[in-house]
């Protein structure tokens, strides 16, 4: 098993991507904190099953990556629950749509704090901890749209390319501490966050892709485990990997 015994915390880890690298982690043997947020019954659920199936120690945790107070308790949880934070998966996020002259502000905000602002306050909390261990792998789940930009999509574009930004620049940091840095950039995945998005743009959308198709959670999943083993993914950082179906072409 590629992550045998080692620890790892995923933000927005009970729905979505961030549930399918926790089945894909819990598989490979990692124990793990999942996070949540508003949807307890799911994420009991999910730990059951992943105890059940796999031996490993999964615990949950409700938490607001937006609010620093509450961003801190999630980081001291993970460590007192498990010991130590090997892997920190940034996956909570949110999308949503509109003109650009029609967005409202608040929707604007509200994508940045999700998007941009939550991974910060998670790095920001976990880095000391890992620094001290001298080892550590942040995945950033990032999006294609943040390479080419998405109609209607300016916000969640913007924030997407600000964690590509970040991960760059505290790549060039850290890798002296023995800590990588990287993003998974997906394109267009059958989960519910994109359910509601208009059906003209997503059959417009997936007429362009190289694959014609949108990927699926378990198609995606693999990329965050290859980043987070050993040998694997010792010599990546900084990167973007692009499990996009062929949206982007770098």
């Amino acid at each position: 098993m590629k992550l045998k015994g080692q620890k790892a915390l995923i933000t927005g880890g009970s729905t979505g991507i961030g549930k399918g690298i926790a089945e894909a982690y819990a598989a490979e043997g990692a124990n793990l904190v999942i996070n949540y947020l508003n949807n307890d019954k799911e994420a009991a659920v999910l730990k059951e099953a992943l105890e059940k199936e796999h031996g490993v120690t999964v615990e949950i945790k409700e938490a607001d990556v937006t609010d620093e107070t509450q961003v801190e308790e999630l980081v001291n949880f993970t460590i007192e629950r498990l010991g130590r934070i090997d892997i920190l998966v940034n996956s909570a996020g949110i999308l949503t749509q509109y003109p650009f002259t029609e967005m409202p502000i608040s929707a604007w905000d509200k994508m940045v704090a999700i998007n941009l602002r939550g991974p910060f306050l998670m790095i920001h909390y976990t880095l000391p901890h890992m620094i001290e261990n001298k080892f550590g792998r942040i995945i950033n789940i990032a999006s294609q749209l943040a390479q080419i930009g998405g109609k209607e999509l300016a916000h969640y574009a913007a924030s997407k390319a600000g964690v590509i930004g970040m991960t760059k620049s505290l790549a060039r940091e850290v890798g002296v501490h023995g800590i990588t840095v990287n993003c998974v950039a997906p394109g267009p995945i059958e989960t519910e966050m994109i359910s509601h998005l208009d059906p003209e743009w997503k059959k417009m959308k997936e007429s362009e892709l190289a694959i014609p198709r949108f990927g699926k959670v378990e198609e995606v999943a693999p990329s965050a485990v290859f980043l987070a083993s050993q040998p694997d993914g010792n010599l990546f950082t900084g990167q973007t990997i692009g499990p996009n179906s062929g949206d982007v072409m770098l």
